[in-house]
């Protein structure tokens, strides 16, 4: 079947099945409707998550098997993410392990074809690996901001790409890419340019391939964070915690298990009719 879409031309395999509002990934619409609760199972399905021996990726990774999935675990550290495989068989899930570099697109291939040798499909992917330089903007190297661009945006454009492709010829699949709070902020000090600027970019790229890829059943969403308790933010630090923290309507910082409703609602048919959204928990400061 092929599918044309502002002149551009998409194969998609007589094999797939196009789905109708409240169809699961692997079944078609049968008539029925599903409970509240069955829409956010994840049963049977297989969620890869970049970045996810450590910090909210390792929270994704738990949260997405707590809902029923097989999880690929995707990192650098190889025993990190031994720990995690760990944790989340524990739980009784499945998991496969791919030491990958989000920026090297043949490592992402790699990561795929793994995945799919070991599960037959991706359903899910959660574009998580990042990195963040806390300097103020006068101080940040080209070396330092090439380093965040490359992770956060130029790595998640080569796995939405990547894994975009293999779910539309699947017959679909979610996509979910984590961006920040910080990508709409300008009314605070934060000294993470490169950061700010990525993530800005990754709310906008999120919507792009909504876009594009709604009609081939590949739904494209973001997650917004607030400031969380990871390796990754200095939130007691005096300079930051000021702003980052006193000023916050909760005054407090999220923990990374506080978003894993969140990224299941994300990745399963709870959100079914939502594509191109940027979802923001971040304890409410973007409200002043």
């Amino acid at each position: 079947m092929h599918l044309r879409i502002l002149g551009i031309e998409y194969c998609i395999p007589h094999t797939a099945t196009r789905r109708q509002p409240g169809d699961s990934l692997d079944t078609p619409n049968e008539g029925t409707r599903m409970s509240v609760l069955d829409r956010f199972d994840l049963s049977g399905r297989t969620a890869v998550v970049t970045g996810s021996t450590r910090g909210l990726g390792r929270a994704f990774a738990r949260a997405l098997a707590e809902a029923g999935a097989n999880i690929v675990i995707a990192g650098r550290d190889a025993a990190a993410a031994a720990d995690v495989a760990a944790e989340v068989e524990s739980l009784g899930r499945a998991t496969l392990t791919v030491l990958a570099d989000v920026t090297v697109r043949a490592d992402i291939e790699r990561l795929l074809s793994e995945s799919v040798a070991e599960f037959g499909r991706v359903d899910v992917l959660v574009n998580n690996a990042g990195a963040c330089i806390h300097k103020p903007a006068l101080e940040v190297t080209d070396d330092e901001w090439r380093s965040v661009i490359d992770v956060n945006l130029n790595g998640l454009w080569i796995a939405s790409q990547v894994f975009g492709k293999h779910m539309i010829d699947a017959g679909g699949g979610t996509i979910v890419n984590i961006g920040s709070m910080s990508a709409d902020i300008v009314n605070r000090p934060q000294w993470q340019p490169a950061y700010n600027a990525s993530k800005a970019a990754v709310h906008h790229l999120t919507r792009s391939l909504a876009a594009e890829w709604a009609p081939m059943n590949v739904r494209v969403n973001a997650l917004a964070p607030g400031y969380m308790h990871t390796d990754m933010s200095p939130i007691h630090e005096p300079q930051f915690q000021r702003y980052w923290i006193e000023d916050a309507p909760q005054q407090r910082a999220g923990e990374p298990d506080e978003l894993g409703p969140a990224i299941v609602f994300l990745a399963s048919d709870a959100s079914s009719f939502m594509t191109g959204s940027v979802l923001t928990v971040d304890g409410g400061y973007t409200v002043f």
